[in-house]
C-alpha cells in the first residue's frame, strides 16, 4: 500500500525541517569556531580596516654595551653570538670592525629571533621568511623595517658592541 500524498508531504517536510535545523546549527557552530580561531590568531594592536591586527615592530635594545673575546668567541667566519638582544656575526677572517656585523636579533615584522645564513651571507627570520642583508636592511618581506645596526670597535682581540 502506498502512502497518501498528504503523508508523503508531511514526511518530506519533516526531513526538510531536520536538514534545515542541521544546517542552521552547523552554520552557527562553524561561525563560533571561526570567530574563536581568528581571535586567537591575532597578537593585539590596532585593528585594520581589513580586520587584521597591526603589530608594532619590536623596540630594538638601547644602551647596548658589551665585549667579546675574539680568542674564544666568533673564531670562524659565519659564527654568531647573541647578547643583550643583539646578534653579532663574523663576516671575514681579520680582526677589524668591517669583519663583523651586529644587529638587533628580533625580526622587525613580529619579533621572532633571526639567524644568520652563512651560505647566503644574510639574516633570515624563520617565522615568515623575512630576509635582511648583513647590515640589517630588508631584502625580502613581509618585514618592512630594517634591523637596527650596532657599532663595532675592535682593540686587539676584544670586540666591543655599542648602541
Amino acid at each position: 500500500m502506498q502512502a497518501s500524498p498528504h503523508v508523503r508531504n508531511l514526511k518530506n517536510n519533516y526531513t526538510l525541517m531536520k536538514r534545515t535545523e542541521f544546517l542552521n546549527t552547523l552554520g552557527i557552530g562553524l561561525a563560533a569556531a571561526c570567530t574563536g580561531c581568528l581571535a586567537s590568531c591575532g597578537k593585539g594592536g590596532e585593528a585594520t580596516p581589513g580586520g587584521g591586527a597591526v603589530i608594532p615592530p619590536p623596540v630594538p635594545p638601547a644602551g647596548v654595551n658589551f665585549t667579546l673575546d675574539l680568542n674564544t668567541e666568533l673564531k670562524t667566519v659565519g659564527e654568531s653570538k647573541t647578547n643583550s638582544g643583539v646578534i653579532v656575526v663574523r663576516l671575514a677572517a681579520s680582526n677589524v670592525p668591517a669583519s663583523f656585523t651586529a644587529v638587533q636579533v628580533a625580526c622587525t615584522h613580529e619579533g621572532t629571533s633571526i639567524a644568520f645564513n652563512t651560505n647566503q651571507g644574510n639574516f633570515v627570520c624563520p617565522n615568515h621568511g623575512s630576509v635582511f642583508n648583513s647590515t640589517g636592511a630588508v631584502t625580502t618581506g613581509p618585514a618592512t623595517t630594517n634591523l637596527k645596526k650596532y657599532n663595532i670597535a675592535v682593540s686587539g682581540t676584544t670586540l666591543t658592541v655599542t648602541g
